[in-house]
């Protein structure tokens, strides 16, 4: 069965964002996105809310043709596009790229999604991952810490009320000072 695998930067508070949407501080070389890049081109799809897919068709669908793009972003390009995709949203009336609209995010449907055969699933999107956390649909966190403190913004988490064990199944460290934290839910299956 394929995992939910919930895919996030961070500040070192805990922030996914600025209280403007600000990303800048988001501390992405050369390294750090060759390792996205070889994380993410073994998924199966993204599942993102209108927001991520917003701000991520609003750029990787031409960034390889950019010549100021290094090689690490242009790859990644490629792999947005043909990557399936399925944005939850109930205002988004079209999309492109090898992408589904879903108004809802519907267990069932989840389940079945996750059942099919392929790659895991990534989970983008702070509202998107809430909302997948409350029907107890991750499988998996991967949280790249970013060193820097930015007082203010979006969380990660929201507040809730569950308690959520997890197992931690891996640590790394990047040179430009971000930290993977990679967690599993205890039932899930050790990692090959």
């Amino acid at each position: 069965m394929r995992k939910i695998i919930l895919t996030m930067s961070t500040s070192l508070d805990g922030f996914i964002e600025g209280p403007g949407r600000e990303i800048g501080w988001h501390l992405v070389d050369d390294e750090l996105h060759r390792h996205f890049n070889q994380q993410l081109r073994t998924m199966g799809g993204f599942l993102d809310g209108r927001v991520t897919y917003e701000l991520m068709a609003g750029f990787w669908p031409t960034a390889d043709s950019d010549p100021s793009s290094t090689a690490p972003v242009a790859e990644f390009a490629g792999i947005w596009r043909d990557m399936p995709k399925i944005v939850f949203s109930r205002t988004l009336e079209r999309a492109q790229w090898n992408t589904t609209i879903k108004r809802e995010v519907d267990i069932d449907e989840i389940t079945a999604l996750k059942a099919q055969p392929g790659g895991d699933l990534a989970l983008g999107g702070a509202d998107l991952a809430a909302s997948f956390m409350r029907h107890d649909l991750i499988d998996e966190y991967r949280v790249y810490v970013h060193p820097v403190l930015i007082g203010r913004g979006k969380p990660l988490f929201p507040t809730s009320d569950t308690v959520t064990a997890l197992r931690l199944t891996e640590t790394r460290t990047f040179g430009n000072g971000v930290v993977l934290l990679r967690y599993e839910r205890p039932t899930a299956a050790p990692p090959e």
